[in-house]
């Protein structure tokens, strides 16, 4: 008989299958010798209990018959080489990535274009990054193979189960080489130190079966024929026709937006959040959440999510990274942007996390005419659409969090060195007279964050951190550091498309998807997206 049973357990007792057994046996009401064998289904921490941190499990148990290990169902793929059906994919991201995989099911070559370069190579320029301050605009912590996310955590939890099956992501993940336990915990998480080598696997199998990958590849041109997409141009001066293009480029590829807009191919202007990364020591964290002066061993480094509305506007935790590093994640000179990860581990001293504030349209009307009268110098075709910012155009908010990742690098003195406040002092408009330690690299230095941000983000930011600290005691402290700017929390720019088809409503072939489309937010909603556009095509592609 199989049976699936829930147990809570002590952190100790749930990391010991001999104490499994014994509370399964006497769940089931059977000996311990009648437990021929267990696998976890679903395994989640209940913290809320002062008293005692619990572990929830439920476990596929085997009584009185032969135990079978876990079935991770594998995909197979077709041999594409000689197909004469080709779909070319911009972005090697999740989205370009589980789209090409779902094309070798259906029979079909994906050619994947990439602006920059694979994970291998791509590691040794953020190691150029971290250490000398000096970017490569197309090879960084968003440009390159796996997307951004490759070197930004491997996060693998989502709450958008409606568009697609979450579990056959997670299994696809598990047939590359990730491990078993994403698929039974409540919030999965691959690590950036193995994520590499998963996306590395992935690409293996596009080669092995046909499909194509171009490296160092840059858009810069669409070829177009009576409203219908033909192919691409790259910056090198190639060309490449297919029979549709999927447009999966991330939520930073700013220099795509503008192609579309200068093309006047419909795109729209989308809210998104901005603000900053917080870092406290993990062992504080710990001590909140786990209600204990020291984190039993048994025990993850503990995580949180927050968010308040302060006047009416959204502020929450984005992109929590337990154990983790804060990294430079700009993709330009003279702007800075901030990020989380976590290896697989998660075993740094420090826990980070995202703190932004959302952003709508009309945010930007005043802050545009402010910096105008302030004489603060924009790039070129800022000031033009700023001076528009009464009739928005589709790239406004997109200008603004560029203008504001502009002002943090001015404001962290160059070489993508962060301006910081310790948290109290922030919320107090201080100045730090000394700084914590604090995990980003490229090095910090203190500053007034009021010369950074918005007057609306940065009082939204203060009201709601000291909210934070009543509902998690000891969160609001000034151990804690505030580094400057999370900004690339989505894309501020959405390409539009036929709820049904999937396909551009003004330019046949032309399929937004994922993140920078404005269809997803993270790794595994991003990969849903690319399968779901990769079905729709399939489907056009094989009925004509």
């Amino acid at each position: 008989m199989q049976k699936d049973i829930s147990i809570k357990l002590k952190p100790a007792e749930a990391s010991d299958n001999t104490a499994i057994r014994r509370y399964l046996a006497q769940t089931s009401g059977v000996t311990e010798s009648s437990i021929t064998g267990f696998y976890k289904t679903r395994q989640s921490i209940d913290a809320r209990s002062r008293q005692q941190v619990w572990i929830n499990l439920t476990l596929k148990t085997f009584i009185d018959e032969p135990f079978h290990q876990r079935e991770i169902e594998r995909i197979s793929f077709k041999e594409v080489d000689h197909s004469n059906k080709k779909v070319i994919i911009v972005g090697a991201g999740p989205a370009g990535l589980f789209a090409a995989l779902c094309f070798l099911e259906k029979g079909i070559q994906p050619i994947i274009i990439e602006r920059g370069k694979d994970v291998r190579a791509r590691r040794r320029d953020l190691a150029v990054l971290n250490k000398d301050g000096i970017i490569n605009p197309e090879s960084n912590y968003c440009f390159g193979e796996g997307g951004a996310g490759t070197y930004s955590d491997g996060k693998l939890y989502t709450r958008s189960s409606k568009r697609g099956d979450i579990n056959r992501i997670l299994n696809l993940f598990v047939q590359f080489g990730a491990e078993e336990k994403i698929l039974y915990e409540a919030h999965p998480h691959i690590g950036t130190n193995k994520l590499p080598h998963i996306i590395t696997a992935m690409r293996e199998q596009i080669i092995a079966c046909g499909g194509k990958f171009l490296f160092e590849k840059k858009v810069n041109d669409f070829i177009i024929e009576k409203d219908e997409l033909k192919g691409i141009k790259t910056a090198d001066g190639d060309s490449f026709f297919a029979d549709a293009v999927i447009l999966a480029t991330g939520h930073s590829a700013r220099d795509v937006y503008e192609l579309l807009y200068q093309k006047n191919i419909l795109i729209e202007a989308k809210s998104f959040a901005l603000g900053v990364r917080v870092e406290h020591p993990q062992t504080l964290i710990d001590s909140i959440q786990y209600h204990c002066a020291l984190r039993d061993e048994h025990l993850p480094p503990s995580s949180y999510s927050l968010v308040e509305q302060v006047n009416e506007r959204g502020v929450f935790s984005f992109c929590m990274c337990p154990g983790g590093i804060i990294a430079p994640a700009a993709t330009n000179p003279n702007e800075l942007v901030v990020n989380g990860w976590s290896p697989s581990k998660r075993d740094n001293p420090f826990a980070n996390s995202g703190m932004v504030v959302t952003v709508e349209m009309k945010d930007t009307v005043d802050y545009f005419k402010r910096r105008k009268v302030e004489g603060i110098r924009l790039r070129e075709e800022a000031i033009q659409h700023s001076s528009l910012s009464l009739h928005p155009t589709p790239l406004t908010l997109m200008h603004f969090q560029q203008s504001i990742e502009q002002k943090a690098f001015s404001a962290g003195g160059g070489k993508f060195v962060a301006p910081a406040q310790r948290m109290a002092d922030f919320c107090n408009n201080k100045i730090s007279s000394t700084l914590p330690e604090c995990s980003y690299l490229p090095g910090i230095i203190s500053g007034d964050m009021r010369t950074v941000l918005p007057s609306f983000i940065q009082k939204s930011l203060q009201s709601a951190l000291q909210s934070f600290g009543k509902k998690m005691r000891g969160y609001y402290t000034n151990d804690a550091i505030i580094v400057a700017t999370e900004s690339r929390t989505s894309s501020p720019v959405r390409i539009p498309r036929n709820a049904d088809t999937l396909e551009h409503p003004q330019l046949k072939n032309l399929f937004p998807c994922g993140e920078g489309a404005g269809y997803a937010g993270g790794i595994v909603s991003a990969a849903m997206d690319g399968e779901r556009v990769a079905h729709i095509i399939a489907e056009k592609i094989n009925s004509l």
